[in-house]
């Protein structure tokens, strides 16, 4: 890995080309115009509507979730237009029976009489708690759909999924978000990155979302390069010049001979295993890039070759006032192997007098999950920063978040989902959602209201409903209140600065510091209470009962 290198800020026009070009009003399924079609012909195209986008369970049988994708989500709205091709695209696959006035409805068709409340980017969520509600002509906001559901369903989980590794890793560790390779196509990786980095994650492999996002970039190598090697004499060139400039080239092939035989000796380490072609190859990538060293050493073996020729190297590099970085471990017992290295490295500080060797880091790797994270830290390890791809970017414990959009309002009267299933019910009416805190500033329950009521106030008992116990009230009493939902998006307009990913990543840290110990565990967490208001209550009360929505003959 080699030494991270802070990205530059990328021009916000990059990153809004790339989410434009992601995102366009045709990513979304076709029944969304079949419906929009349906209600222009039926002339309710612009009665106001609201939807909420919501989820219902925490994934990965956790305690929480961590919102992500409101900034996409603007962007997207800032810019939904239908093109000529769009428009032509959808003539050609809605049937042949639709008027074409709607087409012209189509092209002229924005998001300027929409209006958007939502929680902030990288706040710590509940199920069942409205994330956001979009509020606009029912033809537009049911065309918007899909859409949302695309931009936030998949940011939310892995930037769930990277704060629950960063939790496991604890805050000491590096970590690495190496899974581009193994992401659901180029899209996927490009996601995971920025929103693994929002969710915790220090640093990514991936150069792209390096340059769109600003995320910090670093890379090491491949054991293809280290097997690539067979010889001394393929090390070209195989000089290198002092780092203080002072001083001719020096041939490195030498001194690292003569250091290797040292270090085999203080490691009691049989000179007959050490490959010549591994040690070339580290001689190679030292000279390309000797401030910036730190090779994979398990291409054969750690302890009778990696290990020896790395110190041997990085021993020549400090001779010539080069600092080596560490080293990468990625197969076999990675604690048992942390341990020895950090071992041999103190040894050798010690017996050569060579400080830079107390401060190199271990960096493993090795298709690591959150079991096995959680494994690691019960052993003895030596570790100190980890690179995870597979587990991470593909969500593997859970694939989906399971985010919904529903109708809950129109033309100012309620609308509510009644079904068999009381879990795929929905909450009838727009709504304001209140955070509820300790005395020590701890969140113990969020309150969902009515947007016309009178909000919860600190100090001042309220009585409530929790959605996961059918029937029951409390009563509680917040040292502190706070309100999720903002107004983000209105008149076409943005209304507050976009979050860059550093920004959503520093208020992922500060929501998850404020949950209690109990939300946070990341195996048999406790259950977060999420309530209704007395009066949302009484409303999906009479709403069941057939007193302000169609229920069927």
């Amino acid at each position: 890995m080699a030494s991270p290198s802070p990205s530059p800020s990328p021009s916000r026009g990059v990153m809004e080309r790339h989410l434009r070009a992601r995102a366009t009003p045709l990513l979304t399924d076709l029944y969304q115009f079949t419906m929009a079609y349906a209600y222009w012909r039926a002339a309710r195209h612009r009665e106001a509507a609201v939807f909420e986008l919501f989820f219902r369970d925490n994934p990965f049988h956790g305690g929480f979730t961590v919102f992500a994708g409101l900034h996409d989500c603007l962007v997207f709205l800032r810019s939904f237009r239908f093109t000529d091709e769009d428009v032509e695209f959808l003539r050609s696959v809605l049937p042949p029976s639709t008027d074409p006035a709607f087409f012209h409805f189509l092209r002229d068709l924005d998001c300027s009489a929409v209006k958007l409340h939502s929680v902030p980017d990288g706040t710590v969520v509940f199920a069942r708690v409205p994330l956001m509600e979009v509020t606009g002509p029912l033809a537009v906001v049911q065309l918007l759909e899909t859409s949302l559901l695309c931009l936030v369903n998949y940011a939310s989980l892995v930037c769930t999924n990277a704060a629950r590794f960063r939790l496991a890793a604890g805050p000491g560790r590096k970590l690495l978000e190496m899974g581009l390779r193994r992401a659901q196509g180029p899209d996927g990786g490009l996601t995971a990155s920025r929103y693994t980095y929002i969710g915790g994650f220090d640093l990514t492999s991936n150069v792209r979302a390096g340059f769109l996002f600003g995320i910090p970039v670093t890379g090491t190598m491949a054991h293809s390069y280290i097997t690539s090697f067979s010889s001394l004499e393929e090390v070209q060139p195989h000089t290198l010049v002092p780092r203080n400039g002072d001083g001719e080239p020096v041939d490195l092939i030498g001194p690292a001979k003569g250091w290797l035989s040292r270090v085999s000796e203080l490691l009691g380490a049989e000179p007959g295993d050490i490959r010549e072609g591994e040690l070339a190859a580290f001689l190679s990538y030292a000279i390309a890039y000797p401030t910036n060293f730190l090779p994979v050493i398990d291409s054969y073996s750690v302890s009778r070759s990696g290990l020896l020729n790395f110190c041997a190297v990085a021993l020549a590099l400090c001779d010539l006032g080069y600092k080596p970085l560490g080293i990468r471990l990625d197969s076999g017992d990675l604690c048992r192997q942390s341990v020895d290295v950090r071992r041999a490295f103190r040894l050798c500080s010690e017996r050569f007098s060579v400080a830079a060797f107390d401060s190199l880091v271990i960096v493993a790797s090795n298709d690591i999950d959150e079991q096995s994270l959680a494994e690691l830290n019960e052993k003895e390890n030596e570790i100190d920063s980890l690179g995870i791809g597979t587990h991470l970017v593909t969500c593997s414990k859970q694939p989906s978040l399971g985010c919904v959009y529903k109708l809950v309002e129109v033309k100012g009267s309620p609308r509510m989902k009644i079904c068999e299933d009381p879990e795929k019910s929905t909450v009838p009416g727009s709504k304001a959602v209140y955070r509820l805190m300790d005395a020590e500033g701890h969140p113990f329950l969020d309150l969902v209201c009515l947007a016309a009521e009178s909000p919860p106030e600190a100090g001042v008992s309220r009585t409530c409903y929790p959605l996961s116990r059918k029937d029951s009230v409390v009563t509680v009493t917040p040292a502190q209140v706070a309100c999720l939902h903002q107004e983000v998006f209105i008149n076409g307009q943005i209304t507050s600065p976009l979050s860059s990913a550093a920004e959503s990543r520093a208020k992922v840290r500060t929501s998850l510091q404020t949950l209690s110990p109990g939300h946070k565990r990341l195996d048999k967490p406790d259950s977060y209470t999420v309530a209704l208001s007395e009066r949302l209550h009484d409303l999906v009360s009479e709403v069941q009962k057939g007193g302000s929505a169609d229920r069927g003959l």
